[in-house]
């Protein structure tokens, strides 16, 4: 067997009656598509329920499963601790789950569990899912900070593993739209809110997966979404297999959106294999981009792979400009993987004899050094895009009125604490988010006083 449908669901608990106390009512087109969502799922008798939460156990670089026989949970958080839940595991298909990621080396399996008991992304969809069937095993899944690419891929595995096993499974991707949609709203407005939702509602509403890659991070964070990276590992449960979508509603009532869509696979199809397609023309982007930089981040790249394929420190090639050999100056290396940060390391001022060592030194550094990242792997390198921002004088500035976040980076001091960010970083739009950010960096508070600078950087790519 494999994956018999699918369903896209908002998890806000006022939509369950012993929560809401009335409120729930605002929403009945949500709660209307939910039972049916129930009820559908009643008729498919799946044995396994996989339901992919935001509020699961999330970490930075890997994917939890939930491990066990059993979890139990309530709404007690929510006023409502009668509601509750006891729910038993698929511990054979997690098993098999587990066993297919580590056989492709992915950052998925049980370890590192937080808190055992359900998460509201997953009770508020198995409410409505218990009042139409029972019959059924639970397995639930967090997301990450991975890229999109690797949500999907999840999917696909997640996929193998039902059909390894026989299993009759349905996928829940759990997940709210914008939270941003109304400024009488928790969490205000953006632009960005409703812009996401219509855009998320046309693309699930056809089926669109491909165009789910399209939603950039910075883009999402001012939508304050929540659910997207749930709807893309759903989406790759069904890479290469024609997919029928029905949208069933969406609500903006309370600032928050509230989207639901059935989807139900048909026939196999290549055109529909999105990740492949996607993989083959992110490698010929990444390649000519590679084939036009400039030295500075040619001598970067000669530098990550000849560390990273035989850890070895690059000699400083006699063929450089002039300006790499002669000149002294501080210099970051920003190395990023499919759009994801995966490295970054430099000087804010010249510790080598030239420019040309302190992009060697600081390339090695961040391909193998970052406390963040674990050290790249080779096979990543054709997945990788790096620049390299050599850092002008720091001049010291009185206030944050003095920034310009596409123009100047920000150097954030006090005593030997120091706190750096770049300039023109995508989700980076004011100086006030600078400042927190370099703060942060330094360990410095937020009610600190400091000294402030500001620095221009030549960026290269």
């Amino acid at each position: 067997m494999s994956i018999l449908a699918a369903y896209m669901v908002p998890h806000p608990p006022m939509i369950v009656p012993e929560v809401g106390k009335g409120s729930e009512r605002q929403v009945e087109a949500t709660r209307n598509a939910y039972i049916r969502v129930a009820e559908e799922i009643a008729a498919l008798k799946p044995e396994t329920i996989i339901v992919s939460s935001p509020h699961a156990t999330l970490y930075a670089d890997y994917f939890h499963i939930s491990p066990g026989k059993s979890a139990e949970g309530s709404f007690a958080q929510f006023r409502a601790p009668q509601v509750r839940f006891r729910e038993e595991y698929d511990s054979d298909l997690v098993g098999r789950i587990e066993k297919l990621a580590a056989g492709e080396s992915f950052p998925a399996g049980t370890m590192g569990q937080r808190d055992a008991s359900l998460d509201h992304g997953t009770m508020v969809p198995l409410y409505f899912i218990r009042q139409a069937y029972q019959d059924f095993k639970l397995v639930r899944i967090g997301l990450s900070g991975l890229s999109l690419e690797e949500h999907y891929r999840l999917g696909q595995i997640v996929r193998r593993a039902v059909e390894e096993t026989g299993r009759k499974a349905v996928w829940v991707a759990s997940g709210d739209l914008s939270h941003k949609l109304q400024t009488y709203g928790p969490y205000g407005f953006a632009a960005e809110g409703p812009e996401y939702d219509e855009r998320i509602m046309d693309v699930c509403g056809r089926a669109a997966f491909w165009e789910l890659f399209d939603f950039s991070e910075s883009f999402c964070n001012r939508a304050a979404e929540c659910g997207h990276r749930s709807f893309v590992m759903m989406a790759g449960a069904f890479d290469g297999i024609s997919v029928e979508a029905q949208k069933l509603s969406h609500e903006d009532v309370t600032g928050v959106g509230y989207g639901i869509c059935i989807f139900r696979p048909g026939e196999a199809n290549p055109a529909r294999a999105f990740l492949d397609i996607r993989e083959r023309e992110q490698e010929k982007r990444l390649s000519e981009n590679r084939r036009k930089c400039d030295p500075w981040v040619r001598l970067a790249w000669k530098s990550v792979e000849d560390y990273v394929r035989n850890r070895r420190v690059t000699e400083v090639p006699p063929d450089l400009p002039d300006e790499l050999l002669n000149t002294r100056a501080g210099a970051f290396v920003s190395i990023h993987k499919l759009g994801q940060l995966r490295g970054c390391i430099g000087t804010i001022s010249p510790t080598r004899d030239n420019l040309a060592q302190e992009i060697i030194e600081n390339a090695v550094s961040a391909s193998s050094r970052d406390p963040r990242f674990d050290p790249i792997r080779p096979e990543e390198l054709k997945w990788l895009e790096i620049n390299v921002d050599v850092l002008g004088e720091a001049e010291d500035i009185e206030s944050e009125e003095q920034l310009d976040v596409k123009r100047y980076g920000v150097i954030v001091s006090k005593g030997h604490r120091r706190g750096l960010l770049l300039p023109d970083l995508e989700g980076v739009d004011t100086p006030q988010q600078q400042i927190a950010i370099a703060r942060k960096k330094a360990g410095i508070g937020p009610n600190e006083k400091v000294n402030l600078q500001r620095f221009e950087v030549v960026r290269h790519v």
